[in-house]
């Protein structure tokens, strides 16, 4: 989702290479739905996840919910209630995670290849986590 980060061209990717599923923090979870039919559609045999460091969602916090209830009002409270907004504090445990949950997850493939990458925004390097 940052602005700051081609996917694409930083992987060295020609458009239609491979499919790029952005979101806030960069979590599996959150792209499950596109991943599945990404694979059972379109023929995907490798998930890979990327996160990146300074990544606002590891300034984020729960604490949100609170912020929108008291600005918005009460109204809103069973919605941001249903919103799992999902912030961490280490970029390299939140890419573990996430190449296990997709690895565990009973809606993909089994036999799909999945590894979790950090691209550095400072210095443009990606590196292998998992």
């Amino acid at each position: 989702m940052d602005a700051r980060i081609d996917p694409i061209a930083s992987l060295g990717l020609k458009e239609g290479e491979a499919h790029v599923i952005r979101n806030a923090g960069g979590r599996a979870s959150e792209a499950i739905r596109s991943i599945v039919i990404s694979q059972r559609l379109l023929g995907t045999t490798e998930v890979v996840i990327f996160h990146h460091t300074d990544c606002g969602m590891r300034k984020f916090h729960n604490d949100i919910r609170d912020k929108i209830k008291t600005t918005d009002g009460p109204s809103t409270a069973p919605y941001v209630d249903q919103v799992a907004f999902l912030p961490f504090d280490s970029v390299e445990k939140s890419v573990e995670d996430d190449v296990q949950f997709v690895k565990s997850h009973p809606l993909l493939l089994k036999d799909a290849k999945v590894s979790g990458w950090v691209h550095e925004v400072e210095t443009g390097r990606i590196r292998q986590v998992v």
